[in-house]
């Protein structure tokens, strides 16, 4: 053996490119949280490894039960309500004001709030936040935007496609929406435009939303106060030709409601025709 290690020293043999198949080669040691605290570098490590990634965070749950000790802690279960199909309205759109009002009533906490997914073509790729439902009418589901600057009205111009998600944690509930956009008129995004404060319709002038601000917060409030000067006396700002309404038309609305063990009730709506018939199918959790 000695006389191996002699002999790999002095001819520089390298190391072999294969292992036993158990075993797991690491080049780096893992800091632990207290040194990464403590480190005075941000330099990325461009060391690599062949071990499982760490896990930053896996399965959180409140906490592990005083009567299982233990186990490990466990996701809520959903246990308030049950959803049938005899239950369900034949029109999603009256379903869902059903469910909304149920949600305004038992104290959910802005129930109008929604994720907004959309989707950029040639690249497909997705993006989401969150927005406020501002309306509900025969047609679908309304948001109000910037179309000019925002990563949203990029998405939608390639790809007219998008998707809401609701999600009521009070009610344990879930709704979502698929289907094509389309903008409101000018005159149809004035109506709500004109019931919001005065300085969310100068602020709706003043923000190119998404673009970056070289100036920082100054550039902003500048374009605010140059805003504020060019309609000050005027009691109605006319909404930008660049904001307005975006209608979600619905293809598809599935409601979710949570149950035990995670045997979700699921019930999809799929639209058969223009002429506005639904086709009503139970999911599988």
């Amino acid at each position: 053996m000695r006389s191996l290690l002699r002999l790999s020293k002095r001819t520089h043999i390298p190391p072999p490119r294969t292992h036993p198949p158990n075993l797991s080669i690491n080049t780096r040691i893992n800091p632990s949280p207290l040194q990464k605290m403590n480190s005075s570098t941000d330099t990325p490590s461009t060391s690599t490894t062949t071990t499982t990634p760490q896990k930053r965070i896996f399965a959180p749950a409140t906490g592990i039960s005083p009567n299982t000790p233990n186990t490990a802690p466990q996701a809520a279960q959903y246990t308030q309500s049950t959803l049938s199909l005899t239950s369900l309205s034949a029109d999603p759109l009256a379903q869902f004001h059903t469910w909304f009002e149920h949600a305004q009533s038992h104290a959910v906490h802005q129930p109008e709030t929604v994720t907004l997914a959309t989707a950029s073509l040639p690249s497909g790729a997705v993006s989401a936040r969150m927005v406020y439902l501002k309306e509900l009418d025969s047609r679908g589901f309304v948001v109000y935007s910037n179309w000019a600057t925002s990563r949203k009205a990029a998405d939608v111009a390639s790809n007219p496609q998008a998707s809401l998600v609701f999600w009521w944690r009070e009610v344990e509930r879930q709704v979502r929406v698929e289907g094509p956009t389309e903008r409101l008129t000018r005159e149809e995004s004035q109506v709500y435009f004109d019931t919001r404060v005065r300085g969310s319709r100068v602020g709706a002038w003043a923000s190119a939303q998404s673009e970056v601000l070289g100036g920082g917060r100054e550039e902003l409030e500048g374009r605010v106060r140059e805003v504020e000067e060019r309609f000050e006396g005027c009691d109605r700002i006319p909404v930008p030709e660049f904001w307005g309404g975006l209608r979600v038309v619905p293809r598809m609305v599935e409601f979710w409601q949570g149950r035990e063990s995670r045997l979700h009730d699921r019930f999809r709506y799929v639209r058969e025709s223009e002429e506005g018939e639904w086709k009503v199918e139970r999911l599988s959790p």
